[in-house]
């Protein structure tokens, strides 16, 4: 098979156009699944993704195309089939001149891609199976999967570019059920390599949580006092992460505009001194440093391909300070340019609780697990609606007491940044709701006064 840099270059050459980026990700995959305390299945996978955007100035501007192929494509139909797609496009309104200036940590081009293999579980599997024997002693199951992939990213670009950047992500869900599935609990985590993954914490946690389940207690709906751990918390924030474009909320369209006109960057979202920020060199997080895009959008732009990704606070202090922003519109808006990074942390520096803290200071309250099935219901105020999943448990005294029903919530993560009374240690985390997407976070516990449980789900 033909070197990623290779096709990258091949793909340069054959261009026609007025400028051109390709980029070519080569991914490989492992995995393990397990049901009922046994392994079932185990695979190992490799792919490759062929992405050129040509750029064609048709006379009344610039105007950008991009096709995306899988395995290996004839190049020369690639890029043409690209050409094309600019010429038929019109012009871009979010043109601008190319990057040309490789940013910090651009990689060894001529390295070849970093790669993955099923020996990335050689510990992970057999203390996994000693917690399948140790949960049928108790009479419990467990289900779940382990993946790991390895994206390396080559991109090239007509001014010179030869960006490169090794991608690692790993995930483990847990779920512990009785052998009537009347109960049913979760445990997860995210990993750069597996060295990190301890299957003896996340099956306590699991056997725990299931002890928790034995009472069962039922609630109506209404507002509780809430402790949010940080796996659903980085689902509401990954949400919250998602909306922040600046355009959008200069025109009016989204949580983060002003009333009257323009943003509310400056404006106090929390009362606590909540800092929720993204760094490509975070540790244990670590992402790209520089912008890949496919396709442009109100928060990317094809024409920032190669673009500096630097850290970046978006809420300081409390205090929104930044949105995205493609340089196309900072051009506009007379605004910095901004760009996404595929991690975020939420973290307040004055926070010393544990989560076991946390529940130990709570009088009566809910502590829940994850979240799931998030939809938006109002993109002025981000209200968004799901439900509870995989344990919620009533606290009382200071002590977990039993597992009540599940509910469908009705909150904004925007206003319940305001509504914090309390932030715990931060923690990396695995959303439950967004990790075949976004799996790099780090999250406290928050403890919200008056969450809203709209309705009881008959969810189990």
């Amino acid at each position: 098979m033909s070197r990623a840099q290779d096709i990258v270059e091949q793909a340069l050459a054959a261009s026609n156009a007025d400028g051109q980026v390709t980029f070519v990700v080569d991914g490989s995959e492992a995995n393990l699944r397990w049901a009922g305390n046994s392994l079932t299945t185990n695979g190992a996978m490799r792919s490759r993704q062929v992405v050129v955007v040509s750029f064609v100035d048709g006379g009344t501007g610039m105007a950008a195309g991009t096709v995306t192929r899988s395995g290996t494509p004839d190049i020369a139909d690639l890029v043409a089939a690209s050409e094309q797609s600019a010429r038929d496009a019109g012009p871009a309104e979010d043109a601008m001149p190319l990057i040309g200036e490789a940013p910090p940590g651009s990689g060894d081009w001529d390295a070849d891609p970093a790669d993955t293999s099923i020996r990335v579980f050689a510990d992970f599997a057999p203390a996994l199976g000693q917690a399948f024997g140790e949960a049928g002693d108790r009479g419990e199951l467990l289900y779940g999967f382990a993946e790991h992939s390895m994206r390396t990213t080559y991109l090239g670009s007509s001014t010179g570019l030869r960006l490169r950047h090794d991608q690692p992500t790993g995930r483990v869900e847990l779920n512990g059920k009785t052998a009537d599935f009347g109960r049913s609990v979760w445990a997860g985590t995210s990993t750069r390599d597996f060295t990190d993954v301890s299957v003896a914490d996340l099956a306590a946690d699991v056997e725990r949580k299931m002890a928790w389940s034995r009472r069962r207690i039922d609630l109506p709906a209404g507002r509780y006092e809430t402790l949010l751990p940080p796996s659903a918390v980085s689902d509401l924030m990954i949400y919250l992460y998602w909306t922040m474009e600046a355009r959008d909320a200069d025109e009016g369209r989204n949580v983060f505009a002003r009333p009257g006109g323009g943003n509310r960057i400056g404006d106090r979202l929390a009362q606590l001194p909540l800092t929720l920020r993204s760094d490509p060199a975070h540790p244990g997080l670590e992402a790209a440093p520089f912008q890949v895009v496919g396709a442009s959008s109100g928060g990317a732009s094809v024409f920032d391909n190669g673009m500096a990704t630097p850290a970046v606070n978006w809420i300081e202090n409390g205090v929104l300070a930044n949105l995205f922003r493609p340089r196309s519109w900072a051009l506009k808006t007379t605004a910095p340019a901004v760009a996404a990074v595929d991690n975020l942390v939420l973290e307040d520096p004055t926070a010393t609780a544990s989560q076991e803290e946390m529940v130990a200071a709570t009088e009566r309250g809910l502590l829940l697990t994850t979240l799931w099935y998030i939809r938006e219901v109002d993109p002025q105020t981000l209200l968004l609606t799901g439900l509870t999943r995989d344990g919620v448990f009533l606290v009382e005294g200071g002590e977990v007491t039993g597992a009540v029903n599940n509910f469908r919530f009705n909150e904004s993560p925007v206003d319940l940044l305001g509504r914090t009374v309390q932030a715990g240690r931060t923690e990396q985390t695995l959303p439950r709701e967004w990790n075949d997407w976004f799996t790099r976070t780090a999250m406290p516990m928050l403890r919200v006064p008056d969450f809203n449980m709209s309705s009881v789900s008959p969810a189990s």
